[in-house]
Order: C-alpha cells, then structure tokens, then sequence
C-alpha cells in the first residue's frame, strides 16, 4: 500500500531568520504518536500546554529551505499567517481518512466502493 507521507509547502510570508533572509519553502512529514507523545514531555508543554502544538510542528516540518532545523522557537517568531497555515495543514494531512467499503454485487458482479458514513449524514 502506497500513500503519501510528505507534503512540501510554501509559507504565505516566510520565516524571517536573524540575518533577515526569508525561508518560504519547506517539506512536513505526517506525525506519529511519538511526536505527540514527545510533545508532552516538553518542559514549556508542562508550562502552557498549548504550546504543544508548536512542538510537535517543529517535529514534523523536515526541511525549511536554507535551515538545518525548525525549532518551537523558531515558530515563535513567525508571522501568524505562517502558524495558521501551519496548523492548518497538519491538521489537513494528519486527518484520519473516511473509511470505505468495497463490494461485488452477487447478481451482476458490478465492483462498487462506497464511503462508510457512521453519522446518517452525507
């Protein structure tokens, strides 16, 4: 089973670095449990546990162009467009997919494949 497990990106405005070089481009691999798991273990989580969310996008973001890793503090300092688009996309490619079925028909042999809808709704 092949399914993708990075995703390249491109920052609305960039990460401003110190030497005041601007870092738009980048990769974000999909997190596992241990980079939550991490994350909670981090000491500013225990502080202000909303930080986690920096934590482990700095885990999972693996390349920036032109820096050899992303750091929570480094998110810190970006534009909140950037941390919104961040979160944005790790919520996106971390979702869990819709479950599906697939089936023969017993009278016509016609392959179907249908969502699994657990809520009625469509």
């Amino acid at each position: 089973m092949n399914f993708q497990t990075a995703y390249d990106f491109t920052l609305p405005k960039g990460y401003v670095d110190e030497a005041g070089i601007v870092h738009r481009q980048g990769t974000m691999r999909l997190a596992t449990a241990g980079d939550e798991i991490h994350a909670m273990q981090h000491p500013k989580v225990r502080q202000n546990p909303d930080y986690a969310s920096f934590v482990v996008i700095s885990s999972v973001i693996t390349q920036l162009e032109g820096c050899d890793r992303v750091t929570p503090e480094m998110l810190e300092k970006m534009y909140l467009s950037d941390i919104n688009f961040l979160q944005n996309m790790y919520q996106t490619i971390n979702e869990s997919e819709i479950p599906t079925i697939h089936v023969v028909c017993p009278h016509c042999g016609k392959e179907l494949t249908d969502t699994l809808n657990f809520t009625n709704q469509k």
